[in-house]
């Protein structure tokens, strides 16, 4: 510290930022360069073709696709995994009976509260893996199983889950089934984010509101969801980056990895198609930094629609 704070600071700082730029930064760059070329990933032949590989994703019909699918899941992935732990952090905060010492949970908050989050200590992979036990349609899944035991549905035809790109409500039925699962993997842990967030406010405005006449639902609306504008922001914001990726569910759970009959295709599975099936490199860096400069401008975006002073307590 005798030779300045700036020193001081930059000597803790430069190996962990050269570690960055070595490892993160670094491929990042290379991928743009990548992406100018004809590169097929397995030889040292490479030729400059600059902007083409970016041209022709806008000719391209299965990027097309998988943008829509991505949409899909920019907007339900966020809207539901919010709206599930804000009612499920708003019922074990202040959802319960008020007694001597204010507004309460209810009963048995804590047990809920670990049973939710629980899904967050097992990697996604696993997740997928367990959830393509339940849905599977040989009779042995969980729900098939259930369903055909209770008579309804027949043993010889069961519900094809994500085999079925049978579209509802416009969309290939096999989305909505991915879509379950990423909402409830990930509700738990937004249910703690918000709760730990309902905890600062103080419990005085809750119950001022309830003296006033004002009931649960209005309290939730009025009082609740405008304190947790910043967190609900940051939560939509993480939510987009894990809706615009969805690759591990889609690969571990769909047929071909994008299937079936490309249903269920994403930036990512398209991705993994062009590079590693097709041997087009090249192409599948220039979808990949297309995927990373889209998701930066949409959080820049999202950021700055939701920017606002701080309220203060």
């Amino acid at each position: 510290m005798r030779h300045g704070v700036a020193r001081f600071v930059t000597g803790f700082l430069a190996l962990p930022v050269t570690l960055y730029l070595f490892y993160v930064v670094w491929p990042f760059a290379q991928a743009a360069g990548y992406s100018l070329t004809d590169w097929g990933g397995y030889s040292d032949s490479q030729r400059f073709v600059g902007l083409d590989n970016y041209v022709r994703l806008f000719s391209d019909e299965l990027i097309r696709k998988a943008f829509w699918h991505n949409v899909f899941f920019l907007v339900t992935v966020p809207l539901f995994t919010i709206a599930l732990a804000l009612f499920l952090a708003f019922l074990l905060n202040v959802g319960g009976r008020e007694d001597r010492a204010g507004i309460r949970g209810v009963f048995g908050s804590g047990i809920y509260k670990v049973i939710f989050f629980f899904p967050q200590v097992l990697s996604l992979v696993v997740i997928a893996v367990m959830w393509q036990q339940i849905y599977r349609t040989d009779g042995q899944g969980l729900i098939n199983g259930l369903l055909i035991k209770i008579g309804l549905v027949d043993a010889d035809n069961p519900i094809a889950f994500t085999a079925d790109p049978e579209p509802f409500l416009g969309v290939p039925a096999v989305l909505w089934w991915l879509l379950f699962i990423a909402v409830w993997s990930g509700a738990g842990f937004y249910m703690v984010l918000f709760s730990a967030a309902m905890q600062s406010i103080p419990k005085d405005i809750y119950e001022a509101a309830i003296l006033d006449g004002a009931g649960r639902f209005h309290t939730f609306f009025k009082v609740t969801l405008p304190l947790l504008r910043d967190s609900i922001s940051v939560a939509w914001v993480y939510l987009g980056f894990i809706a615009l990726d969805m690759y591990a569910l889609v690969f571990v759970m769909t047929p071909s990895q994008g299937g079936p009959n490309h249903a269920s295709e994403i930036f990512a599975s398209v991705i993994q198609f062009n590079a590693f099936q097709k041997g087009q490199f090249g192409y599948a860096c220039a979808i990949a930094v297309a995927l990373a400069i889209f998701t930066i401008l949409l959080a820049a975006l999202q950021l700055r629609i939701t920017r606002r002073e701080r309220i203060e307590f």
